[in-house]
């Protein structure tokens, strides 16, 4: 039997359900400050063991906080994700049907490009086909925003990603439908999107670019790291942010009160 949660999980628990997902940074900078609020023992290194005890304690609600790489600058993630809601139903409750199913419509683009990324355009195309009811470019364009806002995608130049929250939470559902369309990284063994392939037809692994970034990171010449053939793509510098991250406290962190969530029924 696990040991008894503090004030100080508590409070982290509490913060991680108001925001959804925080970056590494944030974890540790609320962990440090959960435990020095309440008093509680803090160990700098050992963040890991201290979300540890609070999954342990999250099994019988089925929730979980899981760690999660950003395709785009390679940080990582903390999100809390429910574990029974293993589709895209879980967003049910924030959006209508019309926009759920855009929702799967920009899944299908990105999954399915070479790039890990849907335009714009092309998916303002599919809001025009849509079978619940149709999107007007304004609408659209709107549900778009809602959808970077609360996380799902992120968006750069009029291209469209998955974000970490979504890969994170979508995971499960993401390998069921796309199987063989879904590719891991070589170097993480996450979910690769965006991404450079090996050019070998007999090997043709895929390799984030944060990962490309740090693997040939001062090798002059680079080499596929399971074939060994040559490695032709431009090598990335390692993205600034990598190194730049904000450790500012997420919000809430700050409340006084720390409730315990409560049950969360599946969804049909």
């Amino acid at each position: 039997m696990s040991p008894p949660m503090g004030d100080s999980h508590k409070r982290f628990l509490q913060t991680m359900m108001s925001n959804g997902i925080i970056s590494a940074s944030q974890a540790a900078a609320l962990h440090k400050h959960c435990c020095e609020t309440h008093g509680a023992h803090y160990v700098a290194d050992r963040l890991d063991d201290f979300i540890n005890l609070i999954n342990a304690h999250l099994q019988s609600l089925f929730m979980h906080i899981r760690k999660g790489m950003s395709e785009e600058d390679g940080l990582e993630y903390y999100a809390l994700v429910n574990v029974t809601e293993t589709d895209i139903t879980r967003m049910a409750s924030d959006y209508a049907d019309n926009e759920l199913e855009l929702f799967r419509k920009t899944m299908d683009l990105i999954v399915d490009s070479e790039s890990g990324s849907a335009s714009s355009t092309d998916i303002l195309n599919c809001a025009d086909s849509l079978q619940t009811k149709k999107l007007k470019k304004k609408e659209t364009e709107h549900v778009l925003s809602k959808f970077v806002q609360d996380k799902w995608l992120n968006e750069k130049d009029g291209e469209y990603t998955l974000s970490v929250r979504c890969i994170v939470e979508m995971e499960q559902y993401m390998r069921t439908i796309y199987q063989d369309l879904i590719k891991v990284c070589h170097v993480c063994h996450n979910i690769a999107l965006q991404c450079q392939m090996c050019e070998n037809p007999i090997c043709g692994i895929k390799v984030h670019l944060p990962c490309v970034a740090r693997y040939f990171r001062a090798r002059s010449d680079p080499r596929c790291p399971e074939c060994s053939e040559f490695w032709p793509h431009e090598i990335p510098e390692i993205p600034q942010s990598q190194s730049q991250s904000s450790q500012n406290l997420p919000s809430s962190s700050k409340e006084n009160t720390a409730p315990t969530p409560s049950r969360r029924s599946r969804r049909s």
